[in-house]
């Protein structure tokens, strides 16, 4: 296992990405297909900056990355991403002027996870509460035919998290990337094709 974690870091240090998690992403587009060139994606919780760099990547010069987390990072950004610290649920002064200019976006992007106590049911709850929240940003600010990508820790309320999508979403799928640790209880649910509200 040990061996199958440093490929990931080790892969992700040699393609100047500043964390494994970029992989996640990569095995979620492959499956979902969700980024296009010109597109505008608004990434939260993303530091230190791995899917920010691969969304930049893929909507390329024309396309446009918002990019908020409540911490700095020193990942060094393209052009086309504006990097802001500040706390994504709190529309207000820079953020509030930035989501005016991009919204709505084409893809809503959240690998946000919240600090864990090692008490399962209690980050479970608290994971739970950041998707809930994750997704009142993406109902306000996603375009129709748009896409939410969430990560979710497993518990007992992820049916009725994942259910709670279906009316707002094309199509539902939950995905468990083969990069993420064996031992993670993560996982990533993605809305795709947001119905006109």
């Amino acid at each position: 296992m040990k061996k199958y974690q440093d490929h990931y870091f080790k892969r992700a240090k040699q393609e100047n990405y500043p964390a494994r998690s970029v992989y996640k992403l990569q095995e979620i587009e492959k499956q979902c297909h969700i980024f296009k060139a010109g597109q505008v994606v608004l990434d939260m919780g993303a530091a230190p900056g791995s899917w920010t760099l691969y969304a930049a990547k893929k909507v390329g010069p024309y396309g446009r990355v918002l990019s908020v987390d409540i911490q700095e990072t020193q990942t060094e950004f393209p052009d086309n991403v504006t990097f802001l610290v500040h706390d994504v649920f709190e529309p207000e002064g820079a953020l509030q002027e930035l989501y005016e200019q991009y919204s709505p976006f084409d893809i809503v992007l959240s690998d946000m996870a919240p600090k864990t106590t090692g008490i399962k049911f209690t980050d479970q709850c608290n994971s739970l509460e950041l998707c809930e929240s994750a997704l009142e940003v993406a109902k306000e600010r996603l375009k129709p035919g748009g896409h939410f990508v969430v990560k979710i820790f497993q518990g007992p309320d992820i049916k009725a998290y994942t259910d709670s999508l279906r009316p707002l979403f094309t199509k539902v799928k939950t995905i468990k990337p083969k990069s993420s640790r064996s031992e993670s209880k993560e996982v990533f649910i993605v809305g795709l094709g947001a119905k006109p509200q």
